[in-house]
């Protein structure tokens, strides 16, 4: 079963972060200050309240009569109050009336046993309190707003830099020794992406090293294979007639043409080969080089064109695309020509599945179905030999009738070269895709 996956940028989730922060800041601070005013208020209007009662008594102890809507043994006075008061003691009560505006009620024990008390409703510190959480509200969206506006800002900065990194990582990847993720990088504030850039770049330059170290090993030893390879073919050919000599003199050319082809990808892998260009009209001449190297194969040209290449690469890619049909696939091979691009078919078992994954491998020839003679290295020098160009060389299998209800059923492989519209200005100006299907 599929897993189900989110895809966010950092921007938007560091802008989320704050402003969730910013959120439950101010949501706590608001509370913290409504409470706060909310209780100072009230004691406000409690001592206020308490006073006023105090000076009533005064008057009622006088005989006068109570001012101010004061009463003397009120029935609705609250029952605590009431009790506070009969026991000799002065108090206050807050009671919350229908309208959820607080009453703030005052009472004192008068000497003949009596209670004088008096309240009113905290209708102007209400409004008080609802004026300063109308501010809160204002003041939390504000900062919720704010903090989003500095997440995007920030976010954004660092999402540059990473995207910055993450593009020249894959020039990196894509073969591009002189790139350096944190030049790419930039920027004056120093932080952990300059730590990713370095890291990076130490790497690629490690893995350019060990690369280049294996490179000139492997044309070292194929260099020094050429001369003994050369002897024993010279020696072989001093055998006297028979088939142990033909078996020998086959073994010594196949030695010769492996040290060759190695050579040739050490070449290929150093990025130091150059096309030497010609206008040459396409069509004409993969018909020509195709007769010469595969007669039995089918030639058709679409539409013909006159491209800027290299003559000597091309035949090359074609001799061993042609080479590598006859070898793993089956009659027949036809090769179409359509502008500036090149197909060659087969109808054989199709290319293994890791190939169509990642590419063309030196000394991999693939799955049993296509196994045989070979050391893998002929798609190999074709992918080389393509970046040379500047052209793109893909591969797919073409899907046999039925073959959807089987699983890696296929009618053929098809080699596909797509040469650029304008001539390469150095090696690997176009990086080799593979595509399956």
């Amino acid at each position: 079963m599929r897993r189900f996956t989110l895809r966010t940028g950092i921007r938007w989730k560091i802008t989320l972060a704050i402003a969730a922060v910013g959120a439950l800041v101010a949501v706590a601070l608001s509370l913290v200050v409504h409470s706060a005013a909310r209780v100072s208020m009230l004691e406000s209007a409690r001592e206020a309240q308490l006073a006023n009662v105090n000076v009533i008594a005064r008057f009622v102890e006088a005989g006068r009569k109570p001012l101010l809507g004061a009463k003397v043994n009120d029935p609705e006075l609250p029952a605590p109050l009431r009790e506070k008061a009969r026991s000799g003691r002065r108090g206050t009560y807050i009671q919350e009336s229908r309208k959820n505006v607080p009453v703030v009620w005052a009472a004192v024990p008068l000497g003949n046993g009596q209670v004088l008390s008096l309240h009113s409703e905290f209708t102007e510190s209400a409004n008080m309190v609802r004026d300063l959480d109308r501010a809160l509200v204002v003041g939390s969206i504000s900062v919720v707003v704010a903090g989003a506006a500095l997440g995007v800002l920030i976010g954004g900065q660092i999402s540059r830099r990473l995207r910055k990194a993450a593009a020249a990582a894959q020039r990196v990847a894509h073969g591009d020794p002189d790139v350096r993720v944190r030049d790419a990088v930039g920027g004056v504030v120093r932080d952990e992406t300059d730590d990713l850039a370095r890291a990076v770049d130490a790497m690629a330059d490690a893995l350019q090293q060990r690369l280049e170290a294996e490179r000139r090993v492997t044309a070292d030893i194929a260099h020094e294979l050429r001369t003994p390879v050369t002897g024993l073919l010279t020696a072989a050919e001093l055998l006297p007639p028979g088939r142990p000599a033909e078996l020998v003199r086959d073994r010594a050319q196949a030695m010769r043409a492996l040290v060759e082809d190695v050579l040739e990808v050490a070449r290929l892998d150093s990025a130091s080969e150059r096309a030497e260009l010609q206008d040459v009209a396409l069509g004409e001449f993969v018909s020509r080089r195709v007769t010469a190297l595969m007669p039995e194969a089918s030639v058709r040209v679409v539409a013909d064109e006159i491209v800027s290449t290299d003559p000597r690469r091309l035949e090359r890619i074609l001799g061993n695309l042609l080479a590598n049909a006859s070898r793993y696939g089956q009659p027949p091979v036809q090769v179409d020509i359509e502008g500036r691009v090149v197909r060659v078919r087969d109808h054989g078992p199709g290319f293994p599945e890791a190939l169509l994954r990642e590419g063309p491998s030196r000394f991999r020839t693939g799955s049993t179905d296509r196994a045989g003679v070979g050391h893998g290295l002929g798609l190999t020098i074709a992918e080389g030999q393509a970046r040379v160009l500047g052209a793109r060389l893909t591969f797919r299998n073409v899907a046999a009738p039925g073959g959807a209800d089987r699983e890696g059923a296929a009618a053929g492989a098809v080699a596909v070269l797509w040469l650029p519209e304008q001539a390469p200005t150095a090696t690997g100006s176009f990086p080799v895709v593979k595509l399956s299907q």
